[in-house]
């Protein structure tokens, strides 16, 4: 507005476009305020994240890497790999170090695994220190760490509480949850009073340092130079290669065991049971049994399934050093392969055509159904109307004898008047219903109690009936009717 403009206006209104101009000028700062605050504050949300929620980039990359896990399960047995041609692999350290490794293998899953982590059974003390150090030697942490996370595995499988989460994909639950810093507060929390508070696990937690070096190097390269002067190889193929192979064989339980194989016990979660994965995991493989009963202290239960690991745990008990064997009742197991049995079944019935469900039919009264077959060949049979208009050309006993039933009440011409129809032409009947004839028997309760059950719960695994051969409702045993009809 110019100057003469503004001499025109009074005190008043001059004071008024001020304060607009000064209203407006304060909404401006107060806007530029808010914009450095939100991103004052974005910047301090990022800091705040913990490295594993962050992008990955060129400048975070060495912190998302957890450097003490890579380097002793990755980086030490790729720089060994160096030495091996300069190595000699002697055949008396070779079979010391496959000794060795079963060894420590069988300290995880007899000892870590299903003496510790699930408490199967219960062992006296010289085979707890010695499962104990067995398992040390795997070089998988203390008994306390891994029984910590292997109980969180437990009660959130398959979820972000889940230490390794198979949802992941495989690479994370194989190894990448070990490579990668993972966020301390989103693992699940779970009752380990019992670890916490028995002294030799106490004191292993404690110096788990000396325990992995003393069991997993010091030991095996002593035995080999001792034993047959080959130190060198002790380390090497005993100690570093030996332990590369154990961490392998566990990993893949977290991993292999929730990719490959089938779901007999149930399908909610990714267990899986596969030889192929018992043979690696001295007899874990059948996992998906072992996530359904736990603490079970078999994981397979033929006698043909690998699973040493049951094996030396019965030698244990029948030598007094292992007692209070847990074992689900067979009862309860059954109960399991049936009610899996059964959504197998029940998902497989549900993509078949089984015909129109008898609920969902309209009802006619029998006038309606004799005036309808002057158009199309109708029969009832069982009190459902069926339309054969199809079909006649094909059926097996010729046209004429099906044309003869056609506009009447067929029941017990089909179930043995003239022939009692076998199982899969009851099916094929099925698929031809249109309507439901209104008299006798009730119809409206009958078709109520012999409703199919087509969209059954396939989530709780319930045993809900299914048809089988024989049910069908056009399946009739006791008819009326003669039998040269």
């Amino acid at each position: 507005m110019s100057t003469p403009q503004l001499e025109k206006l009074s005190a008043e209104e001059v004071a008024a476009i001020a304060s607009g101009a000064a209203v407006r000028e304060q909404i401006h700062i107060n806007r530029s305020e808010e914009a450095a605050n939100t991103q004052a504050n974005a910047k301090v949300q990022r800091a705040q994240k913990h490295i594993s929620e962050q992008p990955l980039t060129f400048s975070n990359f060495f912190q998302k890497i957890n450097w003490l896990n890579t380097t002793l399960i990755l980086l030490i047995p790729m720089f060994s790999l160096l030495f091996v041609p300069f190595v000699h692999l002697q055949k008396k350290t070779f079979i010391f170090a496959f000794f060795y490794y079963a060894t420590a293998a069988l300290g995880i899953t007899a000892g870590y695994h299903r003496l510790f982590a699930h408490r199967s059974y219960d062992a006296v003390l010289p085979l707890k220190i010695l499962l104990m150090l067995m398992g040390s030697a795997a070089g998988e942490g203390s008994v306390k760490w891994w029984s910590n996370g292997h109980r969180s595995h437990h009660r959130y499988v398959d979820t972000d509480k889940d230490p390794y989460n198979a949802k992941r994909g495989f690479w994370f639950s194989h190894m990448g949850w070990m490579v990668f810093n993972q966020n301390p507060r989103l693992r699940g929390r779970c009752d380990i009073s019992d670890l916490i508070t028995d002294p030799l696990l106490v004191f292993q937690h404690k110096h788990y340092l000396w325990f992995l070096l003393g069991t997993a190097y010091i030991f095996p390269t002593a035995v080999c130079y001792y034993g047959w002067g080959d130190w060198k190889g002790g380390l090497l193929y005993a100690g570093i290669i030996r332990l590369f192979l154990d961490h392998q064989a566990t990993f893949c339980v977290n991993s292999l065991a929730h990719w490959i194989g089938e779901q007999p016990f149930d399908d909610l979660h990714t267990p899986r049971d596969h030889v192929l994965t018992a043979f690696v995991t001295m007899g874990e493989g059948y996992h998906n049994f072992h996530h359904e009963y736990p603490s079970d202290y078999r994981n397979a239960l033929k006698w043909y399934q690998w699973d040493p690991t049951k094996v030396f745990i019965a030698v244990c008990h029948q030598l007094g050093l292992a007692s209070n064997l847990q074992r689900f009742s067979q009862n309860v197991i059954e109960q399991g392969l049936v009610q899996q049995k059964q959504k197998k079944l029940d998902r497989w019935r549900n993509r078949l055509n089984w015909g129109v469900p008898i609920d969902q039919l309209p009802v006619i009264e029998f006038e309606e159904f004799k005036q309808a077959s002057k158009s199309r060949d109708l029969i009832v049979i069982s009190g459902i109307v069926h339309d054969v208009t199809d079909f006649v050309d094909n059926h097996p006993g010729g046209r004429v004898l099906i044309k003869s039933a056609v506009g009447k009440d067929g029941t017990a011409v089909f179930n043995g008047g003239v022939y009692d129809h076998h199982n899969a032409a009851h099916n094929l009947l099925s698929t031809m219903r249109v309507a439901v004839v209104r008299g006798g028997c009730e119809v409206e309760v009958w078709k109520q109690a012999h409703a199919e059950r087509k969209d059954v719960d396939l989530v709780k695994s319930d045993g809900s009936k299914i048809l089988r051969a024989g049910e069908q409702p056009s399946a009739v045993r006791q008819v009326t009717g003669t039998p040269s009809a």
